[in-house]
């Protein structure tokens, strides 16, 4: 991973910022030209139709794959990110929309799972099991998530609770960025709800937090700061909560009546 000290008044004030981000595979332009900035604190929702380009574009921030064109910057400065650990490496984390969670295994060992810290080779590296509880407990203790079982199989917990767990997951390595896709997915109405809890709650300890969500009506204009829009590939709006109405939103996501987009 390369950085380089230069980069755009945005790029400095935010944690991480995207400019003129190209991909594409094959004749199929999947993003162009494509800029985006998520500050320290701020919730920023990405929304967009189907095949606008918003999972492309978080694999892109996550390091899974690389840009055709575009400028990376992480804290003010030019990074390139050739891969995830590179990106885990800077403190981005990403909670993809299937959770990566293991049904068999407690919390304790799918939040540790691949990072697992073990003991000196002599004695056969054994997992520190009492180290991975504490750690455990205390992340979800940070969460205020101490009401779930860190020794329950996560395949008997509730979605709204594995949704949590992926979440506990990401930050318990202290990141700087969250990038979350479809959150609410497949949940009930008050999970979601407590998952948007949880979000903010990362936001409020300084963290710069991504979602991806579909759901504008009762999840994007209610938990996020900035509403960045993509269509076709492309950036199709820039909005502040409180000063847009969803319908505005749908509106720039399918290229709607522009009367409708401008309205105030």
């Amino acid at each position: 991973m390369q950085t380089n000290k230069t980069g755009p008044a945005g790029a400095r004030d935010s944690i991480l910022s995207l400019r003129g981000i190209s991909k594409s595979y094959g004749g199929v332009k999947a993003l162009e030209n494509v800029s985006l900035d998520i500050a320290p604190g701020e919730v920023v929702a990405l929304v967009g139709d189907n095949g606008a380009g918003k999972s492309t574009l978080v694999k892109i921030m996550s390091g899974a794959i690389r840009p055709d064109e575009g400028d990376y910057f992480f804290e003010g400065e030019k990074v390139a990110i050739r891969s995830p650990s590179d990106a885990t490496e800077l403190g981005i984390q990403t909670v993809y929309q299937d959770l990566a969670l293991c049904n068999n295994l407690d919390a304790v060992q799918n939040l540790f799972l691949g990072r697992e810290p073990v003991g000196p080779m002599l004695l056969g590296q054994r997992i520190r099991r009492a180290e991975c509880d504490v750690r455990a407990r205390e992340v979800l203790r940070r969460l205020r998530l101490d009401h779930i079982s860190i020794t329950r199989p996560v395949g008997a917990m509730s979605g709204g609770q594995r949704q949590n767990i992926a979440i506990a997951r990401s930050i318990l390595w202290n990141p700087k960025i969250v990038l979350l896709d479809e959150p609410t997915a497949a949940l009930s109405h008050s999970a979601a709800e407590k998952v948007g809890e949880l979000i903010r709650g990362l936001a409020d300890q300084g963290l710069g937090v991504l979602v991806i969500s579909h759901d504008i009506h009762n999840f994007v204009v209610t938990v996020t700061d900035r509403i960045e829009v993509l269509r076709l590939g492309r950036n199709a709006g820039s909005y502040r909560v409180g000063e847009v109405s969803g319908e505005q939103i749908v509106n720039a996501m399918v290229g709607g009546n522009e009367a409708v987009n401008a309205a105030r």
